[in-house]
């Protein structure tokens, strides 16, 4: 088993004409991923890859089934396209561009909750479950199946504990890319019972980082409703308060809300384990499998 995406995904890609549209979608096709659509305005009724090209999302939903979408458009078309994919009624949509207009974002947020779309994104790397599907540009050739969960605020830290992963022959069953701007579409909150209830999974990687309340939120629910181990590393410890580390949402207040100190005393209170680096992840990994 696996979350959000497997074998039986049909996935389209929003802006699949354009320069990184294309060329993931490629590697995406090349995986074995079962992409049926892609929708570029104005250029419906093409194929590229042999695949159809769309006018609209709505159009491709009803020829062909979809019931996934990555969007890979710029920022500051990620809010219209998002909208396009809920109203056409896409289950699952990962967006990929970094710094959505945040008030903006905040409308996709709460369209999506109320129509029922799962939302990933802005600035997520996709989500992948290793041998069945993936739907992202994350590169594929350092994942493994396997029985990890991992979710991540950042791709390159995710990336770096599932090579290590992988090398060590610990696998995953999927690996989500939570995304790094400061109004995600889902938390960790939202994909721990997805982890908890996936018989695939028998230990769950949380990589968060310094801003925000997400992983106070997750040691709260991991507290009361998982029964599973989880791991935890939060990245950006040195960061002086007030300043963006990288990601839009990486940052610490002036008065020291998101800070990882914080974020650390809440999971272990949890009974979470807590990762001082992307190495330490898979030593702990090796302790508890």
């Amino acid at each position: 088993m696996s979350i959000l995406i497997d074998k039986d995904t049909k996935l389209l890609v929003q802006g699949m004409t354009g320069r990184e549209g294309s060329f993931h979608t490629q590697t995406m096709i090349d995986y074995g991923t079962n992409v049926v659509a892609g929708v570029t305005p104005g250029k419906g009724g093409t194929e590229l890859m042999g695949v159809p090209v769309f006018n609209t999302v709505k159009e491709a939903v009803e020829k062909t089934g979809a019931n996934a979408s990555v969007v890979f458009v710029p920022a500051k078309f990620t809010p219209a396209s998002v909208c396009e994919a809920v109203d056409a009624g896409v289950p699952v949509v990962m967006t990929i561009s970094e710094h959505t207009p945040v008030h903006e974002m905040m409308k996709c947020y709460y369209i999506a909750r109320e129509k029922g779309t799962r939302l990933f994104g802005p600035n997520s790397f996709g989500v992948i479950s290793p041998g069945k599907c993936k739907a992202g540009f994350m590169p594929h050739k350092y994942f493994i199946e396997g029985n990890v969960g991992v979710m991540s605020r950042s791709a390159t830290n995710c990336y770096e504990t599932v090579m290590m992963m992988s090398q060590e022959g610990i696998g995953q069953s999927t690996c989500v890319g939570i995304g790094g701007d400061m109004i995600p579409g889902s938390t960790f909150i939202d994909l721990l019972p997805d982890f908890e209830e996936d018989e695939e999974t028998e230990a769950i990687v949380m990589i968060g980082e310094i801003g925000g309340s997400e992983e106070e939120l997750a040691a709260e629910y991991i507290k009361k409703y998982v029964t599973k181990p989880v791991i935890a590393l939060i990245a950006g410890k040195n960061a002086p308060k007030g300043k963006n580390m990288g990601h839009a949402g990486a940052i610490v207040s002036a008065d020291g809300t998101g800070s990882a100190q914080s974020k650390e005393s809440a999971l272990l209170d949890a009974g979470a384990y807590i990762a001082e680096s992307t190495s330490h992840i898979v030593e702990l990994l090796k302790k508890i499998l």
